[in-house]
């Protein structure tokens, strides 16, 4: 039997490797955080990406999709289930006769507003220790890393 030889990674393909394997645990960590911060206000961590995509401006479903880095059909139920609890509503887009605007109602705002006071002590706490510097670094790889993953399906 021969053996295979297996690909080699550059040494920045091997550090990219580790870093996307620790961010697809980092997006666990955060999901599961975001549902024990909001849990009680009936809000999931998918519910909450969607009501902040919308906080300042009405968007359709599919331009939040595209924004989030998610599936049309997945934003669409969570936007559903939100209309369903009052927190959003979907209005007419001048832009598009089918695609309405996903708008944030009354209720959602004030359920937002709490989420963010929530968020802040959270992201203060989790931050203490961390440079904003250091932070600062990190934010410009992640951000590479999908300007890059954008441009290579687009």
């Amino acid at each position: 039997m021969s053996k295979r030889s297996s690909p080699r990674n550059t040494s920045a393909g091997a550090a990219l490797t580790e870093l996307i394997l620790e961010t697809f645990r980092l997006n666990g960590r955060l999901l599961a955080a975001g549902d024990r911060l909001t849990g009680d206000l009936g809000v999931s961590s998918a519910r909450w990406q969607v009501i902040g995509a919308v906080a300042d401006t009405p968007l359709p479903v599919a331009q939040i999709a595209r924004n989030m880095g998610l599936t049309r059909q997945a934003v669409q139920r969570v936007a559903n289930a939100l209309a369903a609890d009052g927190l959003v509503t979907f209005t007419e887009n001048p832009d598009h006769r089918r695609a309405k605007l996903v708008c944030l109602t009354d209720e959602g705002r004030q359920v937002l507003a709490e989420i963010d006071r929530r968020q802040v002590a959270w992201v203060n706490d989790l931050a203490a220790g961390l440079t904003r510097a250091s932070i600062e670094d990190a934010l410009k790889i992640v951000c590479e890393v999908r300007d890059r993953l954008e441009k290579a399906t687009s």
